[in-house]
């Protein structure tokens, strides 16, 4: 299977600009599964509501007609992080996107920083979902520092996370190292690069884009600042060997007993 990301800096409230570059980066690209930024439709530093309010989708909408496209004619799956307006809340959701037009929305459950001014808290459980015989989770960002979410959709059979990012702090892509190897699954972190600057604040983004193999392998990292759009080949069956040893599996050595208190 051959899967990977697109790493770019999006352009605050331009979303020509954004769809233009995604579909140029694109438009020579073979894959199965490619995963793009979180909100890389809009930019990520909201200084007021009324900017979500103004830039926020419905879905489906512009952009997942624009991602539904792509979708179809390159016979691609895209998993896509963007604003949701549903009714009077906001979200900060992914998508993933069929060829044949179907699509998934997860909503962002752990929400960063000054988000929770802004956006409603996810209220779509940790799904799974299958891509032919394959299964996919998706996670968003700050999802990445609650290692119950990763854990979640590997209970649940997930052998591929998708995983949007706008990373600002400097452990994520070390720490899904650990999220891979301690769940035996594959991840795909996608960043975004650059700065953004707006209202007085300043946000950098930490680009290294990367995809991790269930061993902890990193088969890519991009760069802090490049533009790329990288592909790899993975066996997804992978991810179903779930033993650190021949004496030992990440899921059936677990003693759920022993770990009640992670859920009160």
């Amino acid at each position: 299977m051959k899967v990977g990301f697109l790493q770019f800096k999006p352009v605050f409230g331009d979303k020509v600009v954004n769809l233009k570059k995604v579909r140029s980066l694109l438009d020579f690209i073979s894959a199965d599964i490619v995963v793009l930024p979180e909100l890389f439709n809009t930019g990520y530093l909201f200084t007021e509501k009324k900017e979500l309010a103004e830039l926020a989708e419905e879905i489906p909408g512009e952009t997942t007609q624009f991602l539904m496209g792509i979708s179809r004619e390159k016979d691609m799956h895209i998993v896509a992080g963007m604003p949701e307006r549903a009714k009077n809340k906001f979200f900060n959701s992914t998508l993933l996107i069929y060829p044949n037009g179907r699509y998934k929305i997860y909503r962002k459950i752990h929400l960063f920083c000054e988000e929770k001014f802004f956006f409603n808290i996810g209220d779509i459980p940790f799904k799974v979902y299958r891509i032919g015989r394959v299964k996919i989770g998706m996670l968003i960002c700050f999802d990445w520092i609650f290692p119950e979410a990763a854990r979640s959709l590997a209970l649940s059979g997930a052998q591929i996370i998708c995983h949007p990012s706008n990373l600002v702090l400097p452990y994520c892509q070390s720490a899904m190292v650990t999220r891979a190897i301690e769940n035996r699954i594959f991840i795909i972190t996608v960043n975004r690069i650059g700065r953004e600057k707006r209202g007085g604040k300043e946000l950098k983004f930490t680009g290294m884009s990367q995809i991790v193999a269930p061993s902890g392998k990193v088969l890519y990292r991009a760069g802090k600042s490049e533009e790329i759009v990288k592909i790899v080949e993975i066996r997804p069956e992978d991810a179903d060997n779930k033993k650190i040893t021949d004496y030992n599996d990440v899921i059936k050595d677990r003693r759920p007993n022993f770990y009640r208190k992670i859920v009160q």
